[in-house]
């Protein structure tokens, strides 16, 4: 009754009268008319959107209430009438029908009208202006204005700020002229100037008045850096007038070109420009094709200038990679290049990768003749260290060419020619190169087709023929080569044994996917080692020869027992043969590239992840939407008003391929579960360190460099820690930094300097951990100008990862469609029963079938597991075998079931204060807690899941121990009942002498590049094998007097 009370005082009720809705006031017409304000249609809309409205009517019907079919049916019914611009809201009850379920349903339309009145409100604050503000912003210096965008022949004309630095204006088609007064009106004004610092242009067919007003306005500013032009259109002599404005500035650090069709003539024209300006850094050319003319053009103009310091280029031919790379290196430049092609409508793919951080030249793509011409240029090069050509097609041609290279080159450490065909011929030729080389240690050959006679030349160099001859090359220390088109034969045996028998240097050594090698021949191999003493890795992956019946290696009273190392070898050899079973059981299934990557988002509480997240989203989303879509969707008002709680994800499409960006929660009580999240096995993944540059989000005390430092480093160490734990770590993790906040400081800023130098050591530190993006992001999370960058590296690098990644079961990606569709037909349930899941696999997947009853069920069962755990590890769904069922949608799983579970507070609802509490009491807590009396108001996870299944989760989850699990009643153990805290001493605690304290210092071998995560602690104190652990401490390492109380803890 009290409830009902409340209502009637809020809700007016009448048997049958309602208020009739006054017309809207006039707004007036035109674009710049400014009549009186109405909640009904809010004036930041554009005549040709359709301002959001309040729905009367709700399709869905009211939850417990069986009687009704959507309001139309429902006893409630609304008015709306307004009055001096406010709106107000009237719910009218039938008489006879004052039950709860008719005050419930007038309580939720109430509740629904406030909530949309609180988005029009946020929605207002976004501040979509006439084009008259912008103009005034501009000439009266309102703002502190940095970025400026234009956007022309859009369907109406308006303006946006953005953030409190940066605008948008939005230029209809009819409205152009206004284009060409907004640069002049620029170009005159001095204060504006002064604060800009880049400039936008979408969709501008360009005049040689406009460039030329341009151009001025360039020459006036000190302060503009960064130019942008996408799906511009220029004539030639806009080409040669944009020449001539870059031949005469010295301020402008970065220009990108994207869609804008500027040729051959344009590069050609923007060539001749830099090789006069000192002052670009960087130069990108987006989806453009350049052609061959103008790539050596561009190369010409890499000869003479010394000041660029970025390249990308994305063009349709990847010939233009060839002349590109080639004058770069020729040259010694330290400048990064990305080259992208787009060929015959293909797929995205990387063609030439040059990053001079870590000094490193990757070439995913390029025929013979190019990579000839880059060998060339390698000769004397001193900037590359590390070259990698795997998969490139070589003949031996290009390896005459190397050849050369390994004669007159004394920088290049590492090499990795790994599936490039050479055969005997083009072998012995890198073998001859050898002889004469002094600088380089890592050779990788594995995957090629060359026989006995390759490797007898290739080992030659590494081996002494006499005890008077000393070994020609002595600076190689690791070699692999081998495959399954190798014929190694007995010559080749004979070198290989030779070599390993005289060589004095090799410190690595590997036969990959051999065929040709006997069990004999591999004995014989194991027995040379004997008289080796430098060799301390040797690997024999995927060797056939190798004797597959071994079960156990006794290595007591070897030297390795000597010396404290057999535990971690018998412990690698209890990790492969976990591994085994799921290779076994899928073996023979069709393979292909993996279709969907994670993008992973680090970072410490208030960093800016989910205000990052969202424009990335945006960004890709934009060309979707109408404009004013976009700007109601960069931030969601409903996310302003209530700061996201838990794990977030969102999932965006990049052509054929899928990429969703989790956003690990910040707080403190989510730290223990992301080891839960990390991926595995090799999958397709990229990790984003996002870093606010300020202490606090509302303040503007900046972070000193120590507190950035701190706060990377311990993602870093947590990344490095996570990886390592993987059975197959096929690559290195690929991270970048991203440091937000940028636009609230000086970027002249001391501290920021320093700040970039403890990145740049924590890069140097973490080397050979992870592949350290070189580019640390400054960025306004919530501009798109500042964010474009980030999700054009994004796009780009998910392709690369795809190419470095284990290749995938076409089965996993027919199967992620079949889970799609059963969600569609299942009304977007997130979680499916096993049950279920072996129904689907039955109708739906041939290979997941049972075909007869003398099919084994119990191997086609153990496929389906295996399955979906290959779908769990790239993270299309969570699955743990004990569960029972797998979660589809892994943002409801870590947003409201994790989050549901991590804010229960226990100890309210139960009296045990022991920790303890028997299962029933358990799953009845879950349910009270969980499952809200009133209709509508509770959790939705009990739609989905049973109570059951959430105890079985918390056991998996470790949120929750069984004290005995051999026995089904067995009480429940939860930490969190425990009680704690800095003032009051812990019950379970005894103050007594005859009590015996002990512990153990746990770190990892590496703790400064690793460390024990968040999740590591609470699960060994709470778990039941900690009080065995600390018994075997006790007997270990000192003796103890057992009595009355011998541990206590």
């Amino acid at each position: 009754m009290k409830l009902i009370g409340h209502l009637c005082s809020r809700i007016q009720l009448s048997s049958k009268k309602t208020l009739n809705n006054r017309p809207n006031s006039s707004l007036g017409s035109g674009e710049n008319c400014r009549g009186p304000v109405s909640m009904e249609t809010p004036p930041f809309f554009p005549e040709s959107s359709n301002a959001p409205e309040i729905e009367e009517c709700q399709q869905s019907p009211l939850p417990g209430d069986s009687s009704s079919d959507g309001c139309s049916s429902s006893s409630a019914q609304e008015n709306k009438m307004k009055l001096d611009g406010v709106t107000f809201i009237a719910i009218t009850i039938k008489a006879g029908e004052l039950h709860a379920s008719s005050i419930m349903a007038a309580y939720y339309k109430l509740r629904e009208f406030q909530m949309v009145s609180q988005v029009k409100k946020m929605e207002a604050n976004q501040k979509l202006r006439d084009l008259q503000w912008g103009y005034q912003v501009i000439k009266s210096s309102s703002l502190d204005l940095h970025s400026i965008s234009f956007y022309l022949s859009q369907p109406t004309t308006c303006c946006h700020q953005e953030t409190e630095n940066s605008i948008t204006i939005n230029i209809s088609k009819g409205s152009l002229s206004h284009f060409s007064d907004l640069l002049v009106l620029l170009k005159t004004s001095t204060s504006t100037q002064s604060s800009l610092r880049d400039l936008e242009f979408h969709q501008v067919e360009w005049e040689l008045q406009q460039l030329r007003n341009l151009g001025v306005l360039l020459g006036s500013s000190s302060s503009i850096k960064q130019l942008v032009f996408k799906r511009n259109r220029f004539t030639a002599e806009c080409l040669s007038e944009l020449s001539e404005v870059l031949k005469k500035n010295g301020v402008i650090k970065e220009i990108m070109l994207s869609e804008s069709n500027i040729g051959p003539v344009g590069a050609s024209l923007l060539a001749s420009a830099l090789k006069v300006n000192g002052s670009l850094e960087e130069l990108q050319i987006w989806e453009d094709s350049i052609g061959s003319k103008g790539a050596e053009e561009l190369s010409k103009m890499i000869e003479v200038n010394s000041t660029l310091k970025l390249l990308t280029i994305f063009d349709s031919k990847s010939i233009t990679a060839t002349p590109l790379i080639s004058a770069v290196l020729a040259r010694n430049r330290s400048m990064e290049v990305h080259i992208w092609n787009g060929e015959n409508n293909e797929k995205i793919s990387k063609v030439v990768e040059f990053v001079p951080e870590n000094s490193t030249l990757r070439i995913y793509r390029l025929n013979v003749s190019g990579a000839c011409r880059v060998a060339c240029a390698l000769g004397m090069n001193s900037t590359v260290k590390t070259l990698d050509l795997t998969g490139v097609r070589l003949k031996s041609r290009w390896a005459k060419e190397f050849r050369w290279v390994l004669e007159q080159n004394r920088t290049l450490k590492e090499v990795n020619l790994s599936n490039t065909c050479l055969k005997d011929k083009g072998v012995v030729y890198v073998a001859a190169g050898l002889f004469k080389n002094h600088s380089l240690q890592k050779l990788y050959l594995k995957g090629n087709w060359f026989g006995g006679v390759g490797v007898e030349h290739l080992l030659c160099p590494l081996s002494r023929f006499s005890a008077l001859q000393y070994q020609a090359n002595i600076s190689l220390k690791s070699l692999t080569f081998g495959g399954k088109k190798n014929k190694i034969g007995r010559d080749g045996l004979a070198a290989i044994l030779h070599m390993l028998t005289s060589n004095e240097s090799l410190t690595s050594f590997g036969i990959y996917n051999d065929e040709s090698l006997k069990p004999d021949e591999i004995i014989r191999i194991f027995r040379s080692l004997e008289k080796n003493a430098t060799l301390r890795c040797i690997s024999l992956q995927g060797c056939k020869g190798v004797n597959p019946w071994i079960e156990d290696i006794d290595l007591s009273r070897t030297p390795l027992h000597n010396a404290g190392k057999t535990e971690a070898i018998y412990q690698r050899l209890g990790q492969n043969d976990k591994a085994e079973p799921e290779i076994d059981l899928l073996k023979g299934m069709p393979m292909t590239e993996p279709k969907s990557c994670r993008v992973f988002l680090c970072g410490q509480e208030n960093a800016g992840k989910t205000t990052l997240s969202n424009s990335i989203h945006q960004h890709f989303s934009s060309p979707k939407l109408p404009y004013i879509d976009q700007v109601r969707t960069l931030v969601n008002p409903i996310e302003l008003a209530v700061r996201p709680i838990g794990m977030k994800i969102k999932t965006f499409k990049d052509e054929d391929t899928k990429i969703s960006m989790w956003n690990l929660a910040g707080q403190q009580e989510f730290y223990a579960f992301h080891d839960l999240m990390f991926p595995g096995h090799g999958s397709a993944s990229i990790f984003l360190i996002i870093c606010s540059l300020f202490r606090k989000p509302n303040n503007r005390e900046l972070k000193t460099p120590d507190e950035v430092e701190e706060d990377l480093q311990y993602w870093l160490r947590f990344i490095v820690s996570n990886s390592k734990r993987a059975l197959q770590q096929c690559m290195l993790p690929n991270v970048t930094v991203v440091l937000t906040h940028y636009d609230k400081i000086n970027q002249s800023s001391q501290n920021l300097q320093l700040i970039v130098d403890s990145i740049r050591r924590l890069r140097d530190k973490f080397q050979g951990f992870v592949e350290f993006y070189p580019t640390v992001f400054t960025v306004d999370a919530r501009s798109s100008a500042s964010v474009s960058k980030i999700a054009h590296h994004l796009q780009k690098t998910s392709k690369t990862v795809f190419q470095r990644v284990p290749r995938v079961y076409e089965l996993c990606n027919d199967l992620m469609q079949i889970l799609s569709d059963w969600r569609l037909e299942n009304h977007n349930k997130p979680a499916i029963k096993w049950k279920d899941f072996g129904d689907l696999c039955q109708v739906k997947a041939p290979l997941l079938r049972i075909r007869s009853r003398l099919d084994n069920k119990e191997k086609v069962e153990a496929r389906r597991r295996a399955v979906a755990t290959c779908l769990h590890h790239i993270g299309e769904v969570i699955y743990f075998d004990e569960l029972g069922f797998l979660i589809l949608d892994c943002e409801w799983f870590c947003g409201e079931v994790l989050g549901q579970l991590l804010r229960l507070d226990f100890k309210k609802q139960t009296s045990a204060g022991d920790g303890f509490i028997s299962r029933k009491d358990l799953e009845k807590v879950l349910r009270s807690s969980l499952d809200s009396q009133i209709p509508g108001m509770g959790s939705r996870v009990f739609q989905n899941l049973d109570a059951s299944d959430l105890v079985r989760m918390m056991l998996k989850l470790e949120l929750c121990y069984e004290q005995d699990p051999s026995d089904t009643n067995s009480l429940m153990l939860i930490p969190s009942f425990l009680e704690e805290g800095k003032e009051k001493q812990p019950k379970w605690q005894i103050n007594s002498s005859e009590c015996i304290y002990a512990g153990r210092h746990l770190q990892c071998d590496d703790s400064s590049h690793m460390f024990l995560t968040p999740g590591f602690f609470p699960r060994l104190q709470a778990g039941p094998s900690f009080s065995f652990m600390l018994y075997s401490i006790l007997q270990k390492h000192m003796t103890v007097q057992m009595k009355q109380h011998p541990f206590c803890f």
